[in-house]
């Protein structure tokens, strides 16, 4: 699992690649960026599989915020990223990862 952080030199915001490896994955056939910053709509950002199996997706947030979000595996299973930045309660007995910029 990875965030790997890109930030403009001429726009205040930060293009933010998410990668899961397909170990993670575990086979699914749907793998979804789910969070804040796309209303946790569960089809607005899905992950592309790669050559190497590894999936990613990338999103470019404002620089100076902070937003809450969750990978869904195939519409039912809901797994955290293991580098995200910090972790906040849900109020689902879980917790939501969290992205700085």
């Amino acid at each position: 699992m990875a965030l790997v952080k890109q930030f403009s030199k001429t726009k205040s915001v930060c293009k933010v690649t998410f990668t899961l490896p397909s170990d993670v994955v575990n086979n699914a056939k749907k793998v979804a960026l789910v969070g804040e910053f796309n209303d946790w709509n569960s089809t607005a950002t899905l992950l592309k599989k790669q050559k190497d199996g590894q999936y990613k997706a990338s999103v470019e947030l404002p620089v100076g915020s902070e937003f809450q979000f969750r990978y869904l595996l195939d519409g039912e299973n809901w797994i955290n990223d293991e580098a995200a930045d910090k972790y906040v309660a849900n109020g689902f007995t879980t917790d939501n990862c969290v992205v700085v910029l």
